[in-house]
């Protein structure tokens, strides 16, 4: 490999590295939040009932917003640089994921100033308002959280890559489509259930149906996200292409497919 070869290699993975990186800590910084899809777009709750028992409603956590955004990126470093290149950003970005949570809980326990205290004492509509408080409950997120994040966050991409890969032997270079929008389909129902479950269902106060019918948007809404950003999956792919130029484009999606072990 020449050296303008390496330094394109390089770059590219450090601008998906980037894009990966960014978008999967924002996700579980928001994710603390669960929005209503139905109201932020001015309807009423669906209420809908599962099996007698569950109600869902589109409900998601904040993190599911840009969630699709991670696993496209996942898809496109794994076709470039295989299980290698997923195996290094996923434990790098879970190292990172990990050190956030450490700040954050470190910051929150230092002492609020008086005056920062006094100049955010009341809301805009005269109510009082613990600036404090809510900075804390935002941000600090408990151990449980970090807990299923990471493990979610973890198995997830590792599910993810093995899928992509096995598909790959079937469908070689053909059918990006399918191996990206079946790689999705398995790892993200692991993401979905995963976090919901340990954060607040093992850790926290949530009910099973609650865990069950929170999960099921979630997996639902990412899943029919990726599937409709598979567009962007193929733009990205010829803008890559054009930028390494067939020969190493070629040469480095043969390397990233020539490993097909799950770890």
């Amino acid at each position: 490999m020449t050296r303008n070869e390496s330094s394109k290699k390089t770059n590219l993975f450090i601008i998906l590295g980037s894009i990966f990186l960014t978008n999967a800590i924002l996700a579980e910084i928001i994710g603390v939040k669960i929005f209503s899809a139905e109201r932020t777009f001015g309807f009423e709750p669906v209420n809908w009932k599962f099996f007698g028992e569950y109600i869902l409603d589109f409900n998601l956590t904040a993190g599911a917003v840009i969630w699709p955004i991670v696993f496209v990126t996942t898809d496109i470093i794994n076709e470039y640089f295989g299980k290698k290149g997923v195996r290094k950003i996923s434990f790098l970005t879970a190292g990172l994921i990990a050190y956030v949570f450490v700040v954050i809980s470190v910051v929150t326990i230092l002492v609020p100033a008086d005056f920062w205290l006094d100049v955010n004492a009341q809301t805009p509509t005269g109510e009082s308002f613990d600036i404090s408080y809510a900075f804390n409950t935002i941000f600090r997120q408990g151990l449980g959280i970090i807990i299923g994040s990471l493990t979610a966050f973890l198995l997830g991409q590792l599910v993810d890559v093995f899928v992509f890969q096995k598909l790959r032997a079937v469908t070689g270079s053909k059918m990006i489509w399918l191996r990206a929008t079946g790689s999705t389909l398995v790892s993200q129902f692991f993401d979905s259930f995963v976090v919901l479950g340990i954060a607040f269902y093992i850790f926290g106060n949530w009910e099973l149906s609650q865990v069950i019918a929170v999960g099921i948007i979630n997996y639902v809404y990412k899943f029919s996200v990726a599937i409709l950003l598979t567009p962007l999956l193929y733009l990205g792919h010829g803008l890559i292409d054009r930028y390494l130029g067939k020969d190493l484009a070629e040469k480095m999606m043969k390397e990233a497919s020539s490993d097909r072990t799950f770890l």
